[in-house]
């Protein structure tokens, strides 16, 4: 199961070993150095690639300032719905999402609008409301990655 994150390619059918992919990560007191996939670190473990994979949905969330997102976090805490239905407007205003590229601004706007409708129908039997909670707090998750990005600093979130 392991092996399966782990990013390795084949031996070439010479008996060279193939080059490996190389990304950075933070390892001791070089933040940023290259390290190959598969390779010991540092640290002695063994560096892993993981890339998480988003449902539609959770990845029309659009990318907002910091203080937005803290905003959109506090009002589906308490409202559920409200905040994340506030983030489908900032689709239109031009905040970033992984899905614009693919599927237009229009349809992210949507999307955010059916998961708001979504949290606020469920919110009665709770399960909106904890899906409320964690929309924000994706929400201000990526206003914080977006931050570090930005600003070319290496991020630990």
């Amino acid at each position: 199961m392991f092996s399966d994150l782990i990013n390795q390619k084949e031996e070439k059918k010479d008996g060279e070993m193939a080059q490996k992919e190389q990304f950075r990560v933070m390892t001791g007191d070089h933040l940023g150095a290259k390290a190959i996939a598969g390779a010991p670190a540092a640290g002695g473990g063994v560096v892993v690639e993981v890339r998480e994979k988003k449902g539609p949905l959770r990845a029309a969330i659009p990318t907002m300032p910091f203080p937005l997102a803290v905003i959109c976090l506090f009002l589906n805490t308490f409202i559920p719905g409200l905040g994340t239905f506030i983030s489908a407007f900032t689709v239109l205003c031009g905040a970033r999402s992984e899905l614009i590229s693919e599927r237009g601004v229009c349809c992210v706007f949507w999307l955010n609008v059916a998961a708001a409708l979504i949290q606020i129908l469920t919110a009665v039997i709770m399960v909106g409301w904890i899906m409320s909670i964690f929309w924000g707090m994706d929400m201000v998750i990526l206003a914080i990655s977006d931050g570090y990005r930005d600003q070319d600093l290496p991020q630990d979130v």
